[in-house]
């Protein structure tokens, strides 16, 4: 069976379950309309496969640094929110479309600044030469699949903001620290694949 078709199967028959950051601000509820995104989880088609990620680039005004998945609004012009997460991992890394295998849309993931995530699951073949767009992207790594679906690599940590607690996911992977909504995805992830089932 190949990496693609056991990830499929992990995901299919994975349990569903919408993680969700309560809202910071109360204006946000359930008749608030979430702006639609998507994000790409790259998957490399590797002996012990890894997932590319990013480095947001410093001077970008909002979560500059940060580690993310390559993604971004759903654009009125993109078919779907695959054709989303496809187009803005083209931008973002030089990723080129026909070098992804789609496997699936995993659980939505929905933020209290206002964003609806859909992470799209594919893998891609190793070693590409990406490269990442100066005007998003500082870096890009990539980092083991099996360590960060692990939930002993994930610690669940606490801020205040905007006069709330607010409880988030906190990953390291050698120098980088993965946290916020990204880890919050690879937490959800590794529930649906059924690494995590607490």
């Amino acid at each position: 069976m190949t990496l693609a078709q056991r990830l499929k199967a992990m995901l299919d028959h994975g349990h569903a379950q919408d993680m969700e950051i309560k809202p910071a601000d109360l204006r946000l509820s359930d008749t608030v309309s979430l702006a639609p995104a998507a994000v790409l989880i790259a998957v490399t088609d590797r002996d012990e496969p890894g997932v590319i990620l990013t480095h947001r680039a410093s001077h970008l005004r909002k979560h500059a640094g940060q580690v993310a998945f390559p993604g971004g609004r759903v654009d009125t012009a993109d078919a779907d929110v695959i054709a989303t997460a496809l187009r803005e991992a083209q931008e973002e890394i030089a990723l080129d479309p026909a070098d992804v295998e789609i496997i699936g849309v995993s659980d939505r993931y929905r933020t209290f600044t206002g964003f609806d995530i859909h992470p799209v699951l594919a893998v891609v073949p190793p070693d590409l030469p990406l490269v990442p767009h100066e005007a998003e992207v500082d870096s890009l790594f990539e980092a083991p699949l099996d360590f960060l679906l692990s939930p002993d690599n994930r610690a669940r940590k606490e801020l205040e903001f905007q006069g709330a607690i607010h409880h988030y996911y906190e990953i390291f992977w050698e120098e980088n620290r993965i946290w916020g909504v990204t880890a919050a995805i690879v937490a959800n992830l590794s529930k649906r694949l059924g690494y995590d089932n607490g």
